[in-house]
């Protein structure tokens, strides 16, 4: 009885780490770009074209919507899985899903994060991310930071449209 137990919980762990062993997810097709209404407000997300040339200043905080293993997980505004190894944020108007890279102004950290998620709902603030996003961009403890966010790509798959460099090549 001990020894399948045993197998039973390793086969657990196996199956929860082959799960979901990409820091981002993924498999969204097309983007999302509708109009949304959030305790009486009303965003219009920017368009497609709009959004490749988008960079911004402010206020980024940290949210938790899913806990260890998965045992009280959310979902994104796309359908998504939070885990909380995932590399990811929330953004009020930008298309979902969208890679946009962020540098926190207060120590110079930056990194790469997928926005698939709506927020933050607070005022004053431009960005929510993952606890794993905070921990790595150096604010965990702090809760708030300064960031700037500059969008690289919009969308995923076949869907997907990058940021032109200045260089024409």
């Amino acid at each position: 009885m001990r020894q399948m137990l045993h197998a039973a919980s390793i086969a657990f762990a196996f199956s929860i780490l082959l799960c979901s062993c990409s820091p981002r997810p993924s498999g969204y097709e097309g983007y999302m770009t509708r109009p949304y209404t959030v305790r009486g407000e009303s965003y219009q997300p920017m368009s497609v074209k709009a959004a490749l040339k988008f960079e911004e200043t402010g206020t980024c905080s940290w949210y938790n919507e899913s806990t260890l293993f998965g045992l009280r997980r959310g979902n994104t505004s796309i359908g998504e899985k939070v885990m909380p190894w995932h590399l990811t944020g929330a953004h009020k108007t930008l298309p979902l899903p969208c890679l946009v890279k962020v540098t926190n102004l207060e120590n110079g950290k930056s990194l790469k994060i997928r926005i698939n998620d709506r927020g933050p709902f607070i005022a004053g603030r431009h960005l929510d991310v993952t606890p794993r996003a905070a921990k790595k961009l150096g604010f965990y403890d702090q809760g708030l930071t300064t960031t700037r966010i500059e969008v690289l790509s919009v969308g995923d798959g076949s869907y997907k449209r990058k940021r032109r460099s200045w260089w024409p090549f």
